[in-house]
C-alpha cells in the first residue's frame, strides 16, 4: 500500500494494511529484521546513506524495515505524516521534550497527568534547566495564564490518567497556537480508533504501544506522531543519537496488534460502560469516574470529541486506602497489576503504584484519594467482572 493510494481507504483497512512492504520472497504477514546493521553495495552507498543523499537502511538503532512498518502503519491511522517508534511511552515523551526543547524553556501541562511524566517534569528535567508549571486540565483561562516568554509548548492527557477527565483539545490548540505554542497530546487511552488529536489541533501524538496498541501485554514501545517536518529533524535526531530505540520483535508485535485494534477497543468501551454503571449504582461506592457515565463533568465533550468512551473505570470506595486495599486483595478474576490495555482486566491502586512518588499534597490536588481504585477492562465476559467485584465487596 503506497502513500498516494492509502487516503483512499478506511482506518480499518490501514490498520490491517498500510505500510507493508513484501519482500522477493512474497511472504503474507509482515517480516521481522532482527539485524543490527546493513550490506551496502559500496563505499560510495555507504557514503551516501550516512550524509542522507540516498535513502535506505544504515543501522538499526534508528533505521529497521520491521520498524518502519509499525511507523507507517500508526502514522496513517493518526492521520498524521511521520511515525518515530521508541522503546516506551516514557522514552516517547523523553525523545520529544529533549529533542524540541533546551535549557531556560518552560512546558504547560496539565496536573492531571501519568505519575512517571509528573516525576520526569517536576524532577528531572529541571536538572537540565526545563521547567514546567501544572495547571487545572479542564480550566482554560489557567492555560493561558501559566504561559510566560519562555514556553514553548503544552502537553495533556485525554482522558486523563487515572480519573479519565476529558480536555477539549481544539481550545487548548487554539490558546496554544495563539502565543506561538506546541500542543503535544497523550492519545494512550483512546487510540487512533476512538480520537484523533491531530485532526482537532494538536502538533504531536505520543503512544505508549504498550497499552492498547500491543493489547496483550506482551511487550514495551512507545510511539511519537506528527508533521514530517517537526519530527525530521530535531526529535528524529535525537533518538538517532540518544537510541531510545524500538527493537524489530516488539514492532511486529505492534503491527499484530493494531491489526485487531478497532474492534478490540469496541469491546472494552461496552464491557466499561456496563461496568461503570453497575458501580454508579453500589453502596460500598462513593464515586464512579468514566467518561461514559452521565455523571461524568465532561461527558458531552467527550461524546463529540471521542468516537467511544475507552476502557478505563475508575472509582472510589467508601473506607479508604485500608478497605482499597481490602477489595483489591479480595479480587479473584482481575490481575492485580498497574499495566493497562490488555485483553486481561487489571486493577490497581494508583496512590500506592502509578502515583506513588507524588506528594501527599499533589495526589490530593489531582483528585487521587486514597480509596481510589482504577480498572483497566479487558474482554473476559462482562458477567463474570462484574460478578467478581461485586463478591470482592
Amino acid at each position: 500500500m503506497t502513500n498516494t493510494t492509502k487516503k483512499t481507504f478506511g482506518p480499518n483497512t490501514l490498520a490491517v494494511r498500510a505500510g507493508q512492504v513484501r519482500s522477493q520472497e512474497g511472504e503474507h504477514s509482515e517480516l521481522i529484521f532482527p539485524t543490527s546493521s546493513y550490506v551496502f553495495a559500496s563505499a560510495a552507498e555507504a557514503a551516501a546513506r550516512f550524509s542522507g543523499d540516498s535513502p535506505g537502511n544504515i543501522y538499526s538503532r534508528f533505521t529497521n524495515p520491521t520498524v518502519r512498518t509499525f511507523e507507517q502503519r500508526l502514522a496513517a491511522l493518526e492521520q498524521g505524516e511521520r511515525c518515530i517508534g521508541t522503546s516506551s511511552g516514557m522514552s516517547a515523551i523523553l525523545c520529544t521534550l529533549l529533542g524540541l526543547l533546551k535549557a531556560g524553556d518552560h512546558i504547560v501541562s496539565s496536573r492531571s497527568i501519568f505519575g512517571s511524566t509528573v516525576n520526569l517534569l517536576s524532577n528531572i528535567l529541571p536538572r537540565y534547566g526545563i521547567t514546567t508549571t501544572f495547571v487545572d486540565s479542564t480550566d482554560y483561562q489557567d492555560w493561558e495564564r501559566a504561559i510566560t516568554s519562555d514556553t514553548k509548548l503544552f502537553f495533556l492527557e485525554t482522558p486523563s490518567n487515572p480519573l479519565t477527565e476529558i480536555v477539549d483539545i481544539q481550545k487548548v490548540a487554539d490558546i496554544a497556537h495563539n502565543s506561538n505554542l506546541l500542543l503535544i497530546v497523550d492519545n494512550c487511552f483512546c487510540t487512533p480508533s476512538l480520537q484523533l488529536p491531530l485532526k482537532l489541533g494538536a502538533d504531536i501524538v505520543i503512544h505508549s504501544a504498550t497499552k492498547y496498541l500491543d493489547g496483550q501485554g506482551r511487550c514495551v514501545g512507545g510511539a511519537i506522531v506528527g508533521s514530517d517536518s517537526l519530527l525530521g529533524e530535531d526529535i528524529y535526531t535525537f533518538l538517532r543519537t540518544g537510541g531510545a530505540s524500538m527493537s524489530p520483535f516488539n514492532a511486529w508485535i505492534f503491527l499484530k496488534g493494531l491489526e485487531t485494534l478497532s474492534i478490540r477497543m469496541q469491546a472494552h468501551c461496552q464491557n466499561a460502560q456496563q461496568i461503570a454503571e453497575w458501580l454508579n449504582s453500589q453502596k460500598f461506592v462513593e464515586t464512579v469516574y468514566y467518561p461514559g457515565l452521565k455523571s461524568h463533568p465532561q461527558h458531552e465533550l467527550a461524546t463529540q470529541q471521542q468516537s467511544g468512551f475507552g476502557g478505563i473505570v475508575s472509582f472510589e470506595v467508601k473506607g479508604g486506602k485500608e478497605q482499597a486495599w481490602k477489595f483489591i486483595d479480595s479480587i479473584k478474576l482481575f490481575s492485580i497489576t498497574a499495566n493497562l490495555g490488555d485483553t486481561k482486566s487489571t486493577i490497581t491502586h494508583p496512590g500506592s503504584t502509578t502515583h506513588h512518588k507524588l506528594s501527599d499534597e499533589q495526589r490530593l490536588e489531582v483528585g487521587i484519594n486514597p480509596g481510589l481504585i482504577r480498572l483497566s477492562v479487558g474482554l473476559e465476559d462482562v458477567s463474570d467482572l462484574i460478578n467478581d467485584l461485586e463478591q470482592a465487596s
